[in-house]
């Protein structure tokens, strides 16, 4: 059964990684329509790293600033499911250490975090919300200190300090 349920979550994984490989080759309209199909099945009782990955990226084929705004929020949200949900089992049990087992996707998520609220940054100053796009930028930053210092990592400190100085100039 847990082999059956792994199979079935890769396999979403490499559906959305489709998705993602034709945003990334121009075609925002079918990324956007395989991701909305994904997104149905999945429902909101989805697996949250799925729901995250996939909101975050819908946000990416929006033409709206309104509209990337609430699939990035929805990215957060589905984040914030896996940072307050113990781990696979636990039900909320304490540990043999008396703290309940993390949940197994937390790492992902937390280097998730800065692209997230980097892109949350990002809609919000679209919008002349100059005060959130502050907010979410001081957050990306902080959750960026957790990045190793690989191209990944310098990537998203980088346009953390773009997105600042474009902040600074409004």
């Amino acid at each position: 059964m847990v082999e059956r349920q792994q199979v079935s979550e890769d396999a979403v994984m490499t559906r959305i990684g489709q998705a993602v490989m034709l945003l990334h080759a121009g075609d925002r309209e079918e990324a956007r329509n395989r991701f909305g199909a994904l997104w149905a099945e999945l429902g909101s009782d989805g697996d949250p790293l799925h729901r995250c990955t996939l909101a975050h990226y819908m946000a990416d084929t929006q033409d709206d600033p309104g509209d990337e705004l609430a699939w990035d929020l929805r990215a957060l949200t589905a984040a914030e499911a896996v940072r307050h949900t113990d781990g696979p089992g636990t039900a909320g049990t304490p540990g043999a250490e008396g703290a309940a087992a993390e949940h197994r996707d937390l790492p992902a998520v937390r280097a998730f975090s800065p692209s997230l609220h980097l892109n949350l940054a990002a809609d919000y100053l679209k919008l002349h919300r100059h005060d959130a796009a502050r907010t979410h930028l001081r957050l990306a930053r902080a959750a960026a200190a957790e990045l190793t210092d690989d191209g990944h990592g310098g990537g998203v400190r980088a346009a953390i300090d773009r997105l600042e100085l474009r902040l600074r100039e409004q």
